[in-house]
């Protein structure tokens, strides 16, 4: 029900995906009302795949997360993270309100054992493939433990959705040398090359998009500035080409014969396909999508859930924080 564009996003998304897994059951929790009639506007109904679970209330994107919470005990969110506390529903995605979901699914679903705080992961594009990014905001200020629970939650995040056995980690830094960063940063780079981690020691800013690890870890606020800036750069970027290609008759001739170049530069950096942000540390998987997402966009946020759910993800951070655990006793 979340989100800029509810029930006229996440319906279709739903559908769509249904038909591309035929090993997947999906449920749609919010108003009955809502949800059955833009089932029937795509011509869909309810069968054994493909369910709805009734919830009277909707958490709406400025509501306060103490007031979701405790106020709205039968929102869509809410229902949505008792299903996965139930073993219901194997994860949740939601396009809702950021900091009600974050709230809610901590209070529902509680901490993985060794993992203090949650943070928030998500994929940027990079010169080959993808590169996973956290935290991104939930968490501004860290310790070095923090840092290093964020990267064995990030390592068994890409392990489950790429494939990669032992992801490589970088920790983002205003240097590559030890000296370099504050003393959090210090402390967790020590801590992170004592682990069995794939460590790769400090990478920079500019290594984000480069390709130098498969994963990089942070605090919340830097996460955040990077990945705010890096929206705001791509959308200048794009305005600009747009800019140049129309300034006149024979820049629009250009843009015409340069069009396929153009459609294939857009879909590799087209955020829409890097959509769905991992509440990681929890006890059961929640993603949370872009507000503004269409469903073309939403759909990768349930592929990521699926991803998640179907390769253990949870197992793999429990099983890797024993291990470091071990290890530091």
């Amino acid at each position: 029900m979340g989100g800029d564009h509810g029930v006229r996003v996440t319906v279709p998304a739903a559908i769509d995906f249904l038909e591309r897994e035929p090993d997947v059951s999906i449920i749609l929790v919010g108003l009955v009302d809502a949800i059955e009639t833009e089932l029937r506007r795509h011509g869909a109904h309810v069968h054994e795949r493909l369910s709805i679970k009734g919830a009277s209330q909707v958490v709406a994107m400025d509501d306060p997360p103490a007031q979701a919470l405790r106020g709205k005990r039968d929102s869509s969110m809410r229902v949505a993270a008792d299903l996965v506390k139930e073993q219901v529903a194997d994860a949740c995605v939601s396009a809702g309100n950021t900091g009600a979901l974050m709230a809610i699914s901590r209070f529902v679903l509680k901490m993985l054992p060794g993992i203090e705080r949650p943070a928030i992961a998500s994929f940027l594009p990079k010169i080959q493939g993808r590169v996973c990014v956290l935290d991104l905001g939930a968490n501004v200020d860290c310790t070095a433990e923090h840092l290093v629970q964020f990267a064995v939650m990030g390592s068994c995040l890409v392990s489950a959705v790429d494939g990669i056995e032992r992801p490589s980690i970088g920790l983002l830094n205003i240097g590559e040398e030890e000296i370099k960063g504050n003393d959090v940063v210090k402390d967790a780079a020590e801590l992170l090359r004592a682990s069995e981690l794939n460590f790769s020691g400090n990478v920079e800013g500019t290594d984000i998009y480069m390709g130098a690890t498969d994963v990089i870890v942070c605090d919340g606020f830097v996460g955040n500035v990077a990945l705010k800036t890096s929206e705001g750069l791509a959308q200048m970027l794009a305005q600009y080409l747009r800019e140049e290609f129309g300034r006149n008759l024979f820049t629009k001739l250009c843009g015409l014969v340069a069009l396929p170049v153009i459609n294939h530069f857009r879909n590799r950096v087209d955020h829409r396909r890097y959509n769905g942000a991992s509440l990681l540390g929890l006890r059961g998987i929640v993603v949370k999508s872009h507000g503004a997402a269409d469903a073309y966009a939403f759909g990768f946020a349930i592929r990521r859930a699926y991803e998640e759910a179907r390769h253990g993800m949870l197992t793999s951070i429990g099983e890797k924080m024993a291990a470091i655990q071990k290890t530091a006793a």
